[in-house]
């Protein structure tokens, strides 16, 4: 599994290789001795397969939470040395 996911980070990272000729790439493929049915995932840019050959999720969300304060944690914000040297400057 790590030859594909080695083999399709170079291929976003090398221009002449994400522009290559289909000769080109099947050799670049063989070289990297990415397996034939892996190959024809690549060449017909099929998502699903890839995906599941590198045992990937099909959707990833990333997020950040703002996280809730209660009254306590209020009051530590407002007496914090942070707020008071914020306050000073």
């Amino acid at each position: 599994m790590s030859n594909i996911i080695d083999f399709l980070e170079k291929l976003g990272q090398d221009a002449r290789l994400r522009h290559a000729t289909r000769s080109e790439l099947e050799q670049a493929l063989a070289d990297a001795e990415i397996a034939p049915s892996e190959q024809a995932a690549i060449f017909l840019a099929d998502q699903r397969n890839l995906e599941s050959v590198v045992g990937a999720r099909g959707i990833v969300c990333c997020m950040v939470a703002q996280p809730r304060f209660d009254d306590e944690d209020e009051e530590k914000v407002k007496e914090s040395p942070l707020k008071r040297v914020a306050a000073a400057s």
